[in-house]
């Protein structure tokens, strides 16, 4: 007998679409079935000519749209025209948490990847995520979730309000607390799915990533959970990338058997694992 019960985990790649080298190692992994998501920055000028590596994945990962509000220039001419380049993450969350965003432009943006990700897929996202969280930042959570509520079918988003895991604590309570709780009220409001718990939180410079990896598997609790990662490769050129070092250490070990191996070991099987309108309540 195992000494853990059986879970659940699905592994989200983070970033496809940001540069040419992020998109193939992640396409390449999806197609091996280390994934069971990838979420798509629709607003890089990588975006499109990406996208075809998209076609023809196992029928187990789902497609999700990430919203990118940090990075890069904005897609919609109306955000362009008061923000050339959007902020870093810092300077957003201050705005935001201070009520002095420019919602209107930002909803136009939202619209603008959003049907950035209709016509490269021609399909609607399965799930919305956050380029760094974004998505559940005061005043962009209502947009989302506007924007969700007029989609059919709907599509589950991705929950931040409990991210357990080993270290990191002072990064998982700033995930959790700059918004989270507030939009994970409205998932289950609204019976919206989404994902029970989200592991994955580090600072990318640790290098023992398998070590992180058993460290979240011990820590996902029996109704499973979204694991976010950000693995990649890197090609001739690519944009200057702070992370890559992390990307390809990341893929190098969802690649490899010592990931199928802790895995098993762990008693975990990777799946989906969004939770429909049936969901308990739990704290978070």
């Amino acid at each position: 007998m195992h000494p853990r019960a059986p879970r659940t985990l699905s592994v989200c790649a983070d970033d496809f679409g940001l540069a040419p080298g992020i998109s193939t190692g992640i396409a390449r992994l999806a197609r091996e079935g280390g994934l069971g998501a990838i979420s798509c920055i629709t607003n890089s000028a990588y975006w499109e000519s990406s996208a075809p590596l998209l076609k023809n994945l196992p029928a187990s990962v789902d497609l999700g749209l990430h919203i990118n509000l940090t990075e890069g220039r904005p897609l919609s001419p109306r955000l362009a025209k008061i923000w050339p380049r959007l902020p870093a993450l810092p300077a957003l969350i201050a705005r935001a948490h201070l009520r002095l965003l420019p919602l209107a432009e930002l909803g136009s943006e939202v619209d603008a990847q959003l049907a950035a990700f209709r016509a490269a897929t021609g399909a609607a996202p399965q799930y919305i995520d956050g380029h760094q969280h974004v998505h559940h930042l005061p005043g962009l959570r209502s947009i989302v979730l506007k924007m969700i509520g007029q989609m059919q079918p709907t599509p589950a988003v991705r929950n931040t309000s409990r991210v357990p895991g080993p270290g990191f604590g002072v990064k998982r309570w700033l995930i959790e607390h700059t918004g989270a709780h507030a939009l994970s009220r409205e998932l289950r409001k609204r019976a919206i799915p989404h994902n029970p718990v989200l592991l994955g939180a580090y600072d990318f410079k640790d290098p023992d990533y398998r070590g992180r990896m058993q460290g979240w598997l011990a820590a996902l609790p029996p109704e499973g959970g979204l694991l976010f990662c950000h693995p990649g490769e890197s090609a001739a050129g690519d944009p200057p990338d702070p992370i890559g070092t992390a990307r390809r250490r990341e893929l190098a070990y969802l690649e490899s058997a010592a990931f199928l191996n802790d895995l098993a070991a762990a008693n975990v099987t990777l799946g989906r694992v969004w939770w429909t309108a049936a969901a308990p309540l739990l704290p978070g």
